[in-house]
């Protein structure tokens, strides 16, 4: 099972088509975790399990998404009405609160992956605008039984392997 996970693309269009495109063959989901600046209706978000940011306009999106794959809850939300940009701690109540396995959020534009308590927080930093780092980033997730491996690509597709990680999630997929 793959996952590709992106978040703050403020407003690019082409960029989402052109990375949904470059991997759709493969991978199983898409996650837009919100800041995308484009309409719900959007063709360009078409095929995206997608989330309200604070740069949203449009009210028809959902502050949050709760999906089940396999025996694992995935939560997406976009993170700013949690406070992500000075702590995990309010996201990982709600993770908590609905037995998360895995959280993808965005709102920092900072590049991230951390196994807390069981729970796996994902954020895949930001296509447009980077925080932290140069390289404009977005990942996917390949869950195969009970391991999680986060690859980490740049808007071009191209691998930071250096960046890849592993991690062991208490329940398998």
């Amino acid at each position: 099972m793959k996952l590709l996970i992106v978040s703050d693309s403020h407003g690019w269009s082409n960029e989402l088509a052109d990375i949904k495109a470059r991997h759709e063959a493969d991978t199983n989901t898409f996650i837009h975790c919100g800041d995308s600046e484009l309409p719900a209706s959007s063709p360009f978000l078409d095929g995206y399990t997608i989330v309200r940011g604070n740069c949203d306009a449009d009210s028809s999106l959902a502050n949050e998404q709760i999906k089940r794959i396999g025996h694992l809850t995935l939560y997406v939300t976009h993170g700013h009405l949690y406070s992500v940009k000075s702590s995990l701690m309010n996201l990982a109540y709600r993770a908590g609160e609905i037995e998360a396995d895995i959280v993808c959020f965005g709102h920092s534009h900072l590049l991230g992956a951390e196994l807390l308590e069981g729970t796996l927080f994902l954020n895949p930093g930001s296509i447009r605008m980077p925080r932290g780092r140069q390289e404009k980033t977005y990942m996917i997730l390949r869950l195969i039984e009970n391991r999680a491996t986060v690859f980490i690509h740049q808007l071009d597709g191209t691998e930071l392997v250096e960046l890849r990680q592993n991690f062991t999630l208490p329940k398998s997929i």
